[in-house]
């Protein structure tokens, strides 16, 4: 829990991820064509990706993947990044965090 707390709150946004899904692959790319670059955790690669997927989930994380942080806080996976892309909220937050300057 530690490591994901201290590793989410390197970088405006951080994404822990895994290489293999698909999902994970289009959040990704949604950040990237906005012109953010997130750090991002692969768990699949990672040797102690197991246990940060389970800190993910006790965090409310499900599925663990993709989890998106936006500024050290926990924004949720796809369905909510992609709600909060569709009604213009996931811009301010992004400028908020400092992660979007335009």
């Amino acid at each position: 829990m530690d490591r994901v707390a201290r590793l989410s709150s390197q970088k405006a946004v951080v994404i822990f991820s895994k290489s293999s899904c698909c999902m994970c692959h289009a959040i990704k790319r949604l950040f990237y064509e906005q012109g953010v670059s997130p750090m991002v955790h692969e768990l699949d690669e990672d040797s102690r990706g197991r246990e940060m997927e389970w800190a993910l989930m006790k965090l409310g994380c499900s599925p663990s993947v993709p989890a998106v942080f936006i500024g050290g806080k926990l924004v949720g996976s796809t369905d909510t990044v992609m709600t909060l892309q569709l009604d213009g909220s996931l811009k301010n937050m992004l400028k908020e965090a400092g992660a979007l300057w335009l």
